[in-house]
């Protein structure tokens, strides 16, 4: 894949869940977040609803000040550079474009983790996702040959100044590390 990078870690960026609360009381936009009415792939169709994300437009900022190279994780693809990144001031970041989006019956291992871990080719990575689990964490410990952050997040919260600080202690410690 040719992902050398630029010497900074990569942060794989979920949008649903860590970006998009979407398990918040449907009844309630959770503080700090605006409703986006989208229609990307899949619903496209005029008489189903559009696709309702709510998005903290301060998270752009705060995400470009990490130290990392920003990739997308998601099941958005390349459309999170249309529908995600301009509401949170980001511009077009590359992409894992998954071999499959599907999960395997019964499988433990998210249906993301081996493909990440492929992504990253050896580069140290966090992980920012609300499917993680402690197969994922084990897998990528005796798969990936370098560091690796998998951090889970609220899927009802969303993103918090907690988990901006664990990213940006886990980069700082990289650095150290390699200093």
């Amino acid at each position: 894949m040719g992902n050398e990078g630029d010497g900074r870690p990569l942060l794989l960026l979920d949008v649903d869940g860590p970006l998009n609360p979407y398990a918040a009381s449907s009844q309630r936009r959770p503080a700090g977040y605006r409703t986006h009415r989208m229609r990307p792939t899949g619903w496209e169709n005029p008489w189903d609803k559009p696709l309702r994300v709510w998005l903290n437009h301060d998270h752009g900022a705060d995400l470009l000040a990490l130290p990392y190279e920003l990739v997308w994780a998601t099941t958005w693809k390349s459309e999170a550079n249309e529908w995600i990144g301009p509401h949170l001031g980001l511009p077009a970041l590359p992409f894992v474009d998954w071999p499959t989006m599907t999960p395997q019956h019964g499988a433990r291992l998210h249906w993301k983790t081996k493909a990440l871990v492929a992504y990253a080719e050896g580069r140290p990575f966090a992980w920012v996702d609300d499917e993680l689990g402690p197969e994922d964490r084990e897998w990528v410990q005796q798969n990936h040959g370098a560091p690796a952050l998998l951090h889970w997040v609220d899927p009802r919260l969303g993103l918090l100044p907690d988990d901006f600080s664990t990213l940006a202690k886990w980069a700082a410690d990289q650095e150290q590390a390699a200093a």
